[in-house]
């Protein structure tokens, strides 16, 4: 099995995206011929879309980015396909990275510290003191974590069109040349 075949073992099928439960509500719209062409602007939009919707959004990855691949006419299996960017492997040092990369672009240090005045108005409600140090861990994290997960998100969306988008002129290109000699 080639590597062509390999790859096209990975797209879902139109039936698999008709049949699957959170896109049941495009129905009529996943029928427009247009999202299963296999160009240049549509695969490269749709992987941009499937890159940035599975960087940005830890939940329901696929569904958001097939809704956005219709509404932007871009290839429905290569959003859907490309979302596969987060996986078990990556997750853990892409979402360290955005971390870093909030508190950089922030410019303020990951608090070591917390509010202890909070601290023991959460631990009078009833939560335990674990508890509360937990959610105060990921409370501070929260707002640079989503700073650098949209940076990253749009970036590497916006460079995976670029790419997809000169590379496949770039394969045009040759092909056409090579059949122009002879």
């Amino acid at each position: 099995m080639g590597l062509r075949d390999r790859l096209r073992a990975l797209v879902p099928t139109r039936a698999q995206i008709h049949d699957n439960r959170w896109l049941r509500w495009l129905g009529p719209l996943l029928r427009r011929p247009r999202l299963w062409r296999w160009s240049r602007r549509g695969v490269a939009l749709g992987v941009a879309l499937g890159i940035f919707f599975g960087l940005l959004i830890p939940v329901a990855q696929i569904p958001l980015s097939v809704g956005a691949a219709v509404v932007l006419r871009a290839n429905v299996p290569a959003a859907a396909v490309s979302t596969l960017v987060t996986n078990p492997l990556t997750f853990g040092p892409l979402y360290y990275a955005a971390f870093k990369l909030g508190h950089w672009v922030t410019g303020s240090p990951p608090k070591a510290e917390h509010d202890e005045k909070s601290a023991d108005e959460l631990h009078a409600a009833g939560l335990p003191k674990e508890e509360v140090r937990l959610w105060q861990r990921m409370t501070s994290v929260g707002k640079p974590l989503l700073l650098g997960l949209a940076i990253i998100a749009t970036l590497m969306g916006v460079l995976s069109y670029a790419l997809i988008a000169l590379t496949w002129h770039a394969w045009t290109w040759f092909k056409r040349r090579k059949r122009r000699l002879p």
